[in-house]
């Protein structure tokens, strides 16, 4: 339907992809302009003179003199943030503090400054625009849309607001959205996960649903419900829901189950947003991998992953990375993150422009044995099992089982099945074959005796959702980790009697 209002959006969507074009186009230009920003806005800062910012010209200059560090590592600058110390990582004090559940480092306390702040609303905005330029589909701009997001309650610590990433995000909703936007503001403030959906469901079934955005396990568990409320597809309820917008984990574990439920494909957006930044969305349709923002204020290092754990691994710029490795993206950034580890692993997919994909966690693989099995390759070796068949997954994670009760030690797969398999065996099978051919450590392993194939433990209905609940992480942006070193989750899920 013609309106005013999709017009618009076509004609602004030609200009930022104008804009987005400029830079993704000139990126070793657009990154040194960032560094050098950077290094001039942040000399007087507390963190600038111990690191001499003052006479750091260089990204050698910058290695020589400013190490790569996690949260922890960083949390004696940032306790004295929080406390209220001006000037310690950026200028002044932060307007935001994303609170973030860590999994090892408790809750941590991620700054948004004046300056970081709008770079993720801008990315966001612009993910949705570059689809319109490149689609020309703007009709949905008419309807209502739906983010799945975390309570927009903030509070206050010491002169600065304090919440989680989504929850602040809420309040930047550009003022031509807030009457499309959805669930209500009140709906949005429950914290309780599963009432908070039911919530959601009871406002939009009435409503003309034209874009749902969210964490994929989360919004499936919205469809879900829509479809026990109704038995409808949600794509029969909400007829002209054609955009679906995701980020936080790969949507193609989820993607046979989705189209299941909302009984027609829809075009999707893939985003890469973090309480750290917003480092990428899907610029293209047909495509893989995601624009990465070198304009956002985030300088971008890159380590190769295999070398991370290294004495000194090399440190490189975008200029020197290669197409199919995997690297850990280490960042500084206009909120005052110096040489970060965000314990992302990525890939690049393409060079022109710089496109990602994030292949995992540099602390969520497994290598019990020297394996050093990835999240990509779990990812990519269910997909390929599944593909063309009628199983389809809900959830699965996997871990090592070094002590079993007989025979040599394996990898334990545990799946949530929507439909499962008419043999368990040849789809264990299936995966082992294209997890062997992905790596090759794991090969020799196998070939070697070390190991034997992994095999597939069964889990009840919902019962990923029940031990995400059980542990305090239902819903939100909490998400379940696809691989682990140890059998914390294994063994929870065990003694909780979540399998079957």
């Amino acid at each position: 339907m013609f309106t005013i209002k999709s017009a618009l959006a076509k004609v602004f969507a030609r200009s930022v992809r104008k804009s987005v074009l400029k830079w993704a186009n000139n990126p070793i230009e657009t990154q040194n302009a960032v560094f050098k920003h950077l290094m001039e806005e942040a000399q007087n800062t507390q963190f600038g003179k111990d690191h001499d910012f003052r006479n750091i010209k260089s990204h050698s200059d910058f290695v020589s003199r400013v190490p790569v560090r996690d949260y922890e590592e960083l949390k004696p600058y940032v306790e004295r943030v929080v406390a209220g110390e001006p000037d310690i990582l950026w200028k002044g004090k932060p307007l935001y503090f994303a609170k973030t559940s860590g999994t090892t480092s408790g809750s941590k306390y991620i700054p948004l400054t004046k300056e970081s702040m709008p770079t993720h609303v801008e990315a966001a905005r612009n993910a949705i625009l570059m689809y319109i330029a490149e689609t020309g589909n703007s009709e949905f701009v008419n309807g209502k849309m739906i983010f799945l997001q975390g309570s927009p309650i903030l509070k206050e610590q010491n002169g600065i607001q304090l919440g989680r990433l989504s929850g602040i995000v809420a309040h930047f909703v550009p003022k031509y959205l807030q009457k499309n936007r959805m669930p209500s503001w009140e709906t949005n403030c429950i914290e309780d996960w599963e009432t908070k959906v039911e919530a959601i469901v009871a406002e939009t079934l009435p409503e003309n649903m034209t874009v749902i955005s969210g964490i994929p396990s989360w919004v499936q568990m919205y469809f879900e419900r829509i479809h026990e409320k109704t038995g409808k597809k949600v794509g029969e309820v909400f007829k002209n829901f054609n955009l679906f917008i995701f980020g936080g984990v790969n949507y193609e574990p989820y993607r046979a189950k989705f189209e299941s439920l909302i009984g027609r494909k829809v075009d999707s957006i893939e985003l890469y947003p973090a309480s750290e930044g917003f480092f990428a969305y899907q610029d293209q349709q047909n495509q893989k991998g995601m624009l990465l923002q070198l304009n956002s204020g985030i300088f971008y290092e890159f380590i190769k992953a295999d070398e991370f754990f290294d004495e000194h691994p090399k440190r490189m710029t975008i200029s020197d990375v290669e197409l199919r490795t995997n690297y850990v993206m280490i960042i500084s950034s206009t909120a005052g993150l110096w040489a970060y580890n965000i314990g992302d692993t990525v890939e690049f997919t393409s060079l022109k422009p710089y496109r990602v994909i994030v292949s995992g966690r540099i602390k969520h693989f497994i290598s019990a044995f020297g394996e050093h099995v990835i999240g990509k390759e779990v990812e990519q070796a269910l997909h390929e099992a599944i593909e063309g068949s009628n199983v389809q997954v809900s959830e699965f994670t996997v871990a090592p089982q070094i002590n079993p009760s007989s025979g040599l030690p394996y990898h334990e797969w545990f799946i949530e099945f929507e439909n499962e398999p008419d043999n368990l065996s040849q789809l264990a099978e299936r995966i082992e074959m294209s997890l062997q051919k992905q790596n090759s450590y794991y090969l020799d392993l196998i070939q070697g005796k070390v190991l034997q194939p992994l095999k597939i433990s069964r889990v009840k209905k919902n019962g990923f959702q029940d031990y995400m609940k059980s542990i305090g992480k239902l819903g939100g942006q909490n998400k379940l980790p696809r691989l682990s070193n140890d059998r914390n989750i294994a063994d929870t899920l065990t003694k909780q009697n979540l399998t079957k």
